[in-house]
């Protein structure tokens, strides 16, 4: 790794609607300043400048070019998942993150045989590989797939040139430079992202140069009144959080990478590191907030400036009590894979109890209209209709699928949520589309008898979902995880749905878990919740069923 003096960036870089070309001229700008915290180091701009052209001589020299796909395979949130796309992309290549599909977490990753499948789908040529994943790297290289081992940032036990069984190594100081970057073409493609999404089904998301740009853009990252913005990843970076790292080191700012979420790990980072921006899944904040009502005190959480959450509908009162805590900090975001950001509730929004239940206005760069999912018009102000959306961050398309999947015949992107618009425009999400328990002759939507579970004292988190019984009458069944020591008897949980909402959305039988089962969206399981009732109904007098993830 070069420690030499910066390398010269064109003026030009600096504003260019390429978000990789302005990042790299703010680092060539200010060398010294802290880039990226990773693992007890602290990489400067000078040393991440020098490490993505290091990796982009080293994609060039294994042949990579313009239209390419570059796979990675890296340890979680490793610097190298940040500098390896950021090497692709100056070449004009694509990149597709192999390790996992699940955007809230990548501590287990796929199998074998699903990332032999996702690098032949991708075409990918070449498998961007570090000392802790390289053996599995290995074993997936074919003859038409390279592998690249990458260096550990500092070790210095990996950069000589060699191989690793079948990886070759990069080079250091392999020369690389600004004018053997790829000609910028907005609408080649540069990313690809696998999700499982809600039905399990995993789907290629394809990402313009252009759809990423915008949606770097669009992330308030420039420094505050007490400099620089400093954020903190603790989701996968091959995801949602990836585009506000890239903003925020393109404003000039550092990242702070954790490998996974650890409340404890995350709230040193808060207070040590001065951290102004983070996104969490739901989930994540609620742990926070649990950990620091358990401790009673309040740590210094004064440089936070942005704390995003998404992902899962949000019980109002928990956010309420995490206001406690991080007062006007508090964002929230509604969006998806595919359309990036949608709505949003603003630290303002967050003041309005009556808000809480919504997840505010379409951000000023979406077009938002609601739709009957049957006959594709638009449904009346206060109607259940499907979300559709326009907007510069909207995916491109999926992989190998036709341009026009997943839209309407007029272009709107069609996202599978169900909701309504209130008369102040704010939008209130019911469920997603084949989510819908007809019961009793009435449609419940389980995102609503999920919200009233969910604002019980004794509920930290409750999924439902229909299930069948043996006359093909469909029943709400609901799956609940409880605070430790708590009283949530099914009489008490079922009066209390039945208070606010009606008989018809009643679950007929609610099954206790420590913790929901998780599917690889990192969002609760309902088809394996699903499952486990169906076989338990499908024993006459079985009653309760128990397998490896919980009992029901």
């Amino acid at each position: 790794m070069s420690s030499g003096p910066p390398v010269r960036i064109p003026l030009s870089w600096a504003r260019h609607e390429h978000y990789a070309f302005r990042l790299l001229h703010i680092w060539a700008e200010q060398p010294d300043a802290p880039a990226v915290y990773w693992s007890g180091h602290c990489l400067t701009a000078r040393e991440s400048l020098s490490l993505v052209f290091d990796t982009a001589a080293a994609l060039r020299n294994s042949g990579i070019t313009p239209g390419d796909t570059v796979a990675l395979l890296t340890a979680a949130n490793h610097p190298t998942a940040l500098f390896a796309r950021y090497a692709a992309h100056l070449l004009g290549a694509a990149v597709v993150s192999v390790r996992a599909a699940n955007p809230r977490s990548e501590a287990e990753m796929l199998p074998p045989e699903v990332q032999a499948e996702v690098l032949r789908d991708t075409g990918s040529r070449l498998l961007v590989a570090d000392e802790t994943t390289a053996g599995r790297a290995a074993a997936l290289v074919s003859p038409g797939l390279r592998g690249l081992l990458l260096p550990a940032p500092g070790d210095a036990a990996t950069q000589a040139y060699g191989t690793v069984g079948a990886l070759a190594r990069v080079p250091a100081d392999a020369g690389f430079g600004p004018d053997e970057v790829a000609p910028y073409v907005p609408g080649a493609r540069a990313r690809i992202t696998f999700t499982s999404g809600t039905t399990g089904l995993p789907k290629g998301i394809v990402q313009s140069y252009r759809t990423w740009n915008a949606t770097v853009s669009i992330y308030p990252a420039a420094p505050g009144p007490r400099g620089p913005s400093r954020i903190l990843a603790v989701t996968p970076v091959s995801h949602t959080v990836g585009s506000m790292v890239d903003a925020v080191l393109a404003a000039g700012g550092a990242a702070v990478l954790h490998p996974r979420f650890d409340a404890d790990e995350v709230l040193d980072a808060f207070v040590r590191l001065g951290v102004t921006d983070t996104y969490l899944a739901v989930p994540h904040l609620y742990r926070l907030t649990e950990r620091l009502s358990a401790a009673g005190r309040r740590p210094d959480l004064s440089s936070l400036r942005q704390v995003v959450y998404s992902g899962t509908p949000a019980a109002p009162h928990r956010i309420a009590e995490a206001l406690r805590w991080f007062g006007e900090s508090l964002s929230q975001l509604y969006g998806s894979s595919e359309a990036g950001g949608i709505c949003g509730l603003d630290r303002l929004d967050h003041q309005e109890p009556e808000l809480l239940p919504t997840v505010g206005l379409p951000f000023p760069w979406v077009g938002l209209c609601l739709r009957d999912p049957e006959t594709g018009h638009d449904v009346p102000r206060g109607t259940i209709g499907e979300v559709c959306v326009r907007s510069a961050t909207a995916m491109d398309g999926y992989l190998g699928r036709a341009p026009a999947e997943g839209r309407t015949p007029d272009g709107w992107l069609r996202t599978g949520d169900l909701g309504r618009l209130d008369v102040y425009g704010r939008l209130r999400l019911t469920g997603r589309l084949g989510q819908v328990i007809k019961s009793g002759g009435q449609k419940v939507y389980p995102v609503a008898v999920e919200r009233v579970l969910a604002e019980y004292p004794a509920v930290r988190q409750a999924a439902v979902f229909g299930v069948r019984d043996h006359d093909r009458v469909e029943r709400v069944y609901a799956a609940v995880s409880l605070y430790p020591g708590s009283d949530g008897d099914d009489v008490r949980l079922r009066a209390h749905v039945g208070a606010r909402l009606d008989s018809a959305h009643v679950p007929v039988r609610i099954s206790r878990w420590p913790e929901l089962p998780l599917n690889d969206s990192g969002k609760p399981d309902v088809r394996y919740l699903r499952g486990l009732a169906e076989a338990a109904d499908s024993e006459p007098g079985v009653r309760e069923a128990t397998g490896e993830r919980g009992a029901i």
